[in-house]
């Protein structure tokens, strides 16, 4: 069993930074792909980012290629994702999920999901 709790959200002007934290409990999370989803207001959950349970390998929507970074720090069981040049369509709900399979892209067949943060891009 995995537990994921995401962090560091919050408000911020457009242009700004934040880093997002996935903080993973249980003895083998270190050997999952993590991957982030978003769901902005009205809108269906989207695909973010996503990388191997090694790190070796990450996987990126175009809508955060260029600004987003994925990494993991398994020694820590957490996986952030760096989030620079925010913009105001930024804006959702943050959520990790975990799974065996790697790269996944569907949020409705990951194992593991978390409770998700709140990131607010400001204009």
């Amino acid at each position: 069993q995995v537990q994921l709790v995401e962090s560091g959200g919050g408000l911020v002007q457009a242009g700004g930074s934040l880093r997002l934290s996935c903080a993973a409990s249980g003895r083998t999370a270190s050997s999952y792909a993590v991957a982030w989803f978003r769901q902005a207001p009205g809108k269906e959950r989207e695909f973010v980012a996503v990388i191997k349970w090694s790190g070796t390998a990450t996987v990126y929507a175009d809508s955060g290629k260029g600004r987003f970074a994925i990494s993991r720090d398994n020694a820590k069981n957490t996986v952030y994702l760096q989030m620079n040049s925010l913009k105001p369509e930024d804006t959702a709900v943050y959520y990790c999920a975990a799974d065996g399979s790697y790269p996944n892209f569907r949020w409705a067949t990951y194992v593991y999901k978390g409770p998700g943060t709140q990131v607010t891009v400001s204009s």
